[in-house]
């Protein structure tokens, strides 16, 4: 259908729906339909009704032809409308004035049937809602299902043998038979009504569920659009529980009870004729214009705790009082009252639960992330899990796909932590401009997170498609970001603090490393240099004592001569193994430290669990230690024995040196030169020292490396 044909349509329809609400508002005041039943309050309702539906769906149609929902909002107060105006013709012609009417036995027969499909269009309508399509191919047969009963039931109800009994026509005084009744098949067209009925309720439960499916199914728009209905479906059907079990207390037919019956069907008709025309309208048309979560939310809520008392004063007042035959016992109604007060706020958290899930789905609402964020922001949790638990709060809050925490560092914007951090590229940096927030390409929404006025990060969402950011979430972004600037101020602190250290730590290894590199060039020096000269000469003097073997006195001082030269030869070749040892880099770390026991002033005992190679600096780090452990334990301990220890824990690298001397109170005495030396070394790398001593009992000193993040080339680590 083109557009122009669409609109020429609608304009029809509108003009044949207001002379069918003239024609019956005016029999319906004559007959007396009207005002009797309700007074004023049917035919303001039955106006209303037209007048909604018939706007809506012409707008609707107006901006979507193809929107089956357009349509059947006008299909509604047509059908409606006929279905009252043949029931009051009915009344006029067959009643208030017998034969003034032509066809008013016909009439009557329209009306028997046209209840079915009037009542029976609501189905496909919340169907096919808000797109005019069924959720999916799946859902085929519910639609069939909603057009094939109601069609059956209408056909059954036109068939029906026997008297007629008008749905809205007062004909009961009268016999009006049926005028194309089949009383031949009088069992099988009343089974059919029964199938009928059953499959048209069975339909009307299938399109509830689908309104289910859709909200779970979808996101974005369609799933708010889905909330609104949803909304008056749940108003619709806690008015009517409320009324039935109010009702249930005042005997049938009294004043009571057919005022609660009155006002409860006010309220139902007050909740259709109002509530499914400004559901469509603001969904189809408005969708954006309102954020129902709190109403929805605060209407399950009371809606069951309605439920809830009425339940228990029923119970008890009405079920034991009829047991007891007393129902109107005072007692009872002060035991309801006491079971209500005990037990209301359990049920309220219980109930409020339920209605967060049916509301917010899995995700917390808005109130429950604000209550966790400050829970979690208070907590102990070290420096590194606070911003991963930032992007997760606020992804989890906000529903999005994705959620990132940006840190400013200097003049740039780091993404600091993102949510879902598993198979997500991590974000580019952002240039700050002035102190301001930068556009953030690629996301829905970025706010700035500023403490004092500083801008310190930001934080930043992105929805999955076609899932705009709604009112409530945008509002929990800005909570979010104004209770986040002194998280992000500490965090900024604590990276710088860390990055110094770490520069302290480099400048600590470059310092060591420089020693170390000294101390080789240095032994390098005495072994080209003057150690190669000592070398010569001794080889010279030894000459020298063989050509003067005939004179004893220069003999005896080639003799001399050459042993002060081997002794500083050996002296020279020490304090190069002191400075840099050979064969700590020929043969490992237990060669060298072996090397050196065997010269040590007391008895030193080596236990090596067959250690391997490490990097360089690891091992120049042990091996210095245990020599400056084992001097310290010559020159200050008194020990008559000494054990070092190399040794594996978990593959990083440890040393224990423990002596047999007197000790010493550790909490007493610092640490000297040597041992402050020592802590420096290993801290250089990440490791620590430990020094247990008591006076009598000896001192051990332990030291530890962590495992290297490297090995040494053609060894293994």
């Amino acid at each position: 259908m083109t557009s122009r044909s669409a609109q020429r349509l609608t304009w029809g329809l509108v003009g044949l729906a207001v002379v069918l609400l003239a024609a019956r508002l005016a029999l319906g005041f004559y007959t007396g339909s009207l005002v009797d039943q309700g007074g004023y309050f049917y035919p303001s309702a039955f106006v209303f009704l037209i007048v909604a539906f018939v706007l809506v769906g012409a707008f609707i149609v107006m901006r979507q032809p193809r929107n089956t929902i357009g349509w059947l909002l006008m299909a509604i107060p047509l059908m409606t409308a006929v279905a009252f105006l043949v029931g009051d013709y009915a009344t006029y012609g067959l009643v208030t004035r017998p034969g003034s009417l032509p066809a008013a036995r016909w009439a009557a027969w329209v009306d028997r049937w046209a209840i079915v499909p009037m009542f029976a269009s609501f189905i496909p309508l919340f169907l096919l809602y808000p797109d005019g399509r069924i959720p999916s191919r799946r859902w085929r047969p519910a639609l069939w299902l909603a057009v094939a009963a109601p069609t059956v039931g209408t056909v059954a109800f036109a068939l029906t043998p026997g008297r007629m009994t008008g749905s809205f026509a007062d004909i009961e005084k009268i016999d009006v038979i049926n005028p194309v009744g089949l009383d031949a098949l009088g069992g099988i067209v009343k089974a059919l009504t029964g199938i009928a009925g059953f499959a048209i309720l069975g339909a009307a439960f299938l399109a509830g569920a689908s309104l289910v499916v859709r909200f779970r199914s979808r996101r974005g728009d369609e799933r708010q659009q889905v909330k609104l209905l949803a909304f008056v479906g749940v108003a619709f059907l806690s008015a009517l529980v409320l009324t039935m079990v109010l009702s249930s207390f005042f005997p049938d037919k009294s004043d009571a009870s057919n005022l609660v019956g009155n006002l409860g069907f006010g309220a139902m008709v007050f909740i259709l004729t109002v509530g499914i025309p400004a559901a469509c309208a603001i969904a189809i048309l408005k969708y954006r214009l309102y954020d129902l979560d709190v109403v929805v939310n605060k209407t399950v809520v009371y809606a069951l705790l309605a439920a809830f008392i009425t339940a228990v004063y029923v119970g008890i007042v009405v079920g034991i009082g009829a047991g007891i035959g007393n129902k109107r016992n005072l007692g009872l109604s002060i035991l309801a009252t006491a079971v209500v007060a005990v037990a209301f706020q359990p049920v309220r958290d219980r109930v409020q639960h339920l209605a967060n899930r049916l509301v917010y789905g899995k995700r917390a609402t808005p109130y429950e992330v604000l209550s966790e964020f400050s829970e979690r922001m208070s907590g102990a949790y070290a420096t590194e899990d606070l911003l991963p638990r930032m992007a997760r709060i606020l992804a989890e809050g906000t529903g999005a796909a994705r959620a990132d925490v940006w840190l400013r560092i200097g003049s740039e914007l780091k993404p600091e932590a993102t949510w879902p951090s598993a198979g997500t590229t991590a974000a580019p940096t952002v240039a700050i401009s002035d102190g301001e927030l930068p556009s953030i390409g690629g996301v829905d929404r970025a706010l700035a997170v500023r403490h004092r006025g500083e801008l310190l990060g930001a934080l930043s969402v992105t929805k999955a498609r076609g899932d705009p950011l709604r009112p409530a979430e945008e509002k929990l972004m800005e909570d979010l970001a104004s209770g986040a600037g002194l998280v992000l101020r500490n965090v900024r602190l604590t990276a710088e603090l860390l990055e110094r250290l770490e520069e302290l730590r480099a400048s600590r290894q470059r310092i060591v490393a420089a020693q170390d590199q000294e101390r080789r060039k240095l032994e390098r020096n005495l072994h080209d240099g003057a150690q190669q000269q000592l070398v010569a000469l001794q080889v010279r003097l030894s000459l020298a004592e063989r050509s003067a073997e005939g004179g004893c006195l220069i003999r005896d001082s080639l003799v001399s001569l050459k042993a002060e030269a081997a002794e500083a030869l050996e002296n020279l070749r020490d304090l190069a193994r002191g400075i840099y040892p050979p064969l700590l880099a020929d043969q490992g770390l237990t060669a060298a430290v072996a090397s050196q026991a065997r010269r040590a002033a007391i008895p030193v005992e080596l236990a090596s669990d067959g250690i391997s190679r490490y990097p360089q600096d690891h091992e120049v780090a042990v091996y210095f230690c245990v020599l400056e452990a084992l001097q310290n334990v010559a020159k200050y301990a008194g020990a008559t024995h000494a054990t070092v220890r190399l040794f594996e824990p978990n593959g990083s690298l440890a040393f224990q040196v423990a002596d047999d001397g007197t000790g010493f109170d550790t909490s007493s005495v610092s640490y000297g030169t040597g041992m402050q030396g020592m802590a420096d070394r290993l801290s250089a790398l990440g490791g620590e020292l430990a020094v247990r001593s008591s006076p009598g009992a000896g001192t051990v000193v332990e030291g530890r490396l962590p495992k290297p993040d490297r090995a040494m080339p053609g060894v293994s680590a």
